[in-house]
């Protein structure tokens, strides 16, 4: 159903509709006829053509129904992804479509020894759960092909994001953290110890053409 309502979505904004709004094909008549669209939700939509990226664009937290969410951000990424020229009309047939419906961002919990002293003087090591605070941390918590990851700058001036269908290619947590590292505009070698770059995961429910 997601799938049909993204297509609906990107044949209405290139004018391949002939239906209008009353048609059972239309976005309108989609998501009138499925209540749980008017759910809250957080969506991607990606276009590929002939397996190459055509257009990716989406949100990370819920904002508005479901529906609409998908809705707009086929439209989007037909016409507004700044990495490539609009879709035109001529390529609707050839453009494949995925839908990814995320869940909610959580902070990447690990267990790591903290010392303590009891009450007789002596060390002892405390499991002690906190959030990630340094790339090899981020990296031995990863869940290779599960995983969607948000590194976000402490003071917020930069984030990016990977969905969990990059893992197809790029398999290895260091390299993923890497490239990602880079998308968000930070050095792809970058090291951090003290919790400088916030780590968040999702997983995402993933509607595809193929």
């Amino acid at each position: 159903m997601l799938l049909r309502l993204a297509r609906a979505a990107i044949r209405e904004h290139l004018g391949l509709d002939d239906g209008g709004a009353e048609s059972p094909d239309s976005v309108k008549s989609i998501i009138a006829a499925h209540p749980w669209l008017d759910e809250p939700g957080a969506s991607f939509v990606t276009l590929t053509e002939g397996g190459e990226l055509r257009g990716c664009i989406g949100t990370l937290e819920a904002h508005q129904p479901l529906g609409r969410d998908v809705a707009e951000h086929a439209v989007d990424a037909a016409s507004r992804d700044p990495r490539f020229l609009p879709v035109a009309v001529e390529e609707y047939p050839l453009l494949d479509v995925e839908v990814s419906v995320l869940s909610e961002p959580e902070p990447i919990l690990v267990v790591t020894p903290e010392w303590r002293r009891d009450d007789d003087g002596r060390m002892t090591a405390v499991p002690s759960e906190h959030p990630v605070r340094s790339r090899n941390e981020l990296e031995r918590a990863l869940r290779p092909g599960k995983d969607g990851l948000i590194l976000t700058e402490r003071d917020g001036r930069r984030r990016a994001t990977f969905l969990p269908q990059v893992w197809e290619q790029l398999p290895n947590p260091h390299e993923f953290v890497a490239h990602l590292l880079a998308k968000a505009g930070l050095p792809a070698a970058l090291d951090w110890r003290n919790g400088e770059i916030v780590c968040e995961r999702y997983e995402v429910t993933a509607h595809a053409d193929h």
